[in-house]
């Protein structure tokens, strides 16, 4: 976001038209999508995944975003996209090299998720499906990923519903609902897709709900879906962290080896290496661990 709101901004801020059920109007879609569109041309804001057409680049920005805030995200996509510039480069360097790639991103298992995905594109050719379904059969892409590919990388009108875009749609339809759900938003944003360009269309409802959370209350909280992420400090996702940094660098090692690195009264630890050895991230193998790897 600018330093500065444009002026016009407050027209986000303001803009409620209560949702009474069944299908929008023309004047109300007419309406959302001049305010839209007015905030998104003074106050776009640029990411470089948005400067791409790169299906491959666009997908991984999709991974590293998942539950991880822009600003942190920005600087490691342009790391990343530089030592693996295409699918083939990726698929074929080591998962402990990749998952160094990701350190400070968290959520090491998405690094592992895009390493498998991107051995599976490379052995069909290196093409990133450009559909929703098959989409959803690579490693990793959950209904949210499958769709922003499909949308951002080859201009799907598919339905396509993230945290920016809910709390706008929350603060301009259900402005005094509580508990509402994904699947009451969903057909408005389906109403309110232009014919054409639909991924421009979504970055500019993603800067108008980014705005709103800075100008007034956080819609999301009134969605039935809405959780408050725990603290990172002091938990177990910590340790796991901990644990998938030190093998990144070995290939393997002693578990007692690694018990210490990681603290030997830390209670944390076992769980944390069970809970990476249920997602296939380490192998336990005896007295020692080492990576998983990724599947092809």
């Amino acid at each position: 976001m600018p330093n500065r709101l444009p002026e016009h901004a407050h027209l986000v801020a303001e803009y409620v038209e209560p949702y009474r059920g069944g299908r929008l109007t023309s004047g109300q879609v007419e309406r959302f999508r001049r305010v839209v569109w007015s905030y998104y041309r003074a106050a776009r804001r640029p990411m470089p995944w948005r400067e791409t057409r790169d299906p491959y680049r666009i997908m991984v920005s999709e991974f590293m975003l998942q539950q991880t805030q822009v600003s942190r995200v920005e600087p490691r996509y342009h790391e990343f996209i530089a030592r693996y510039p295409t699918v083939f480069e990726l698929a074929t360097a080591p998962l402990g090299e990749v998952l160094r790639s990701w350190q400070g991103l968290g959520y090491n298992r998405r690094a592992k998720h895009l390493h498998e995905t991107a051995r599976r594109i490379a052995e069909r050719g290196g093409i990133v499906p450009d559909e929703v379904r098959e989409l959803r059969t690579l490693p990793g892409i959950g209904p949210y990923t499958a769709a922003a590919v499909a949308a951002f990388a080859f201009d799907r009108r598919v339905v396509v519903l993230e945290t920016n875009i809910r709390r706008l749609f929350l603060h301009g339809f259900f402005p005094d609902a509580q508990g509402v759900s994904d699947r009451e938003i969903e057909p408005l944003v389906e109403q309110t897709l232009p014919e054409r360009g639909v991924r421009q269309w979504y970055y500019a409802l993603m800067d108008c709900g980014a705005a709103l959370a800075g100008m007034v209350g956080n819609a999301n909280r009134r969605s039935r879906h809405y959780s408050r992420q725990s603290s990172f400090s002091g938990s177990v996702r910590e340790v796991r962290g901990m644990i998938v940094r030190v093998l990144s660098e070995h290939a393997e090692v002693p578990l007692e080896t690694l018990e210490r690195a990681i603290g030997p009264t830390d209670e944390r630890f076992r769980p944390a290496l069970e809970g990476l050895e249920r997602d296939g991230m380490v192998v336990v193998s005896g007295r020692s661990v080492s990576l998983g790897e990724s599947s092809p």
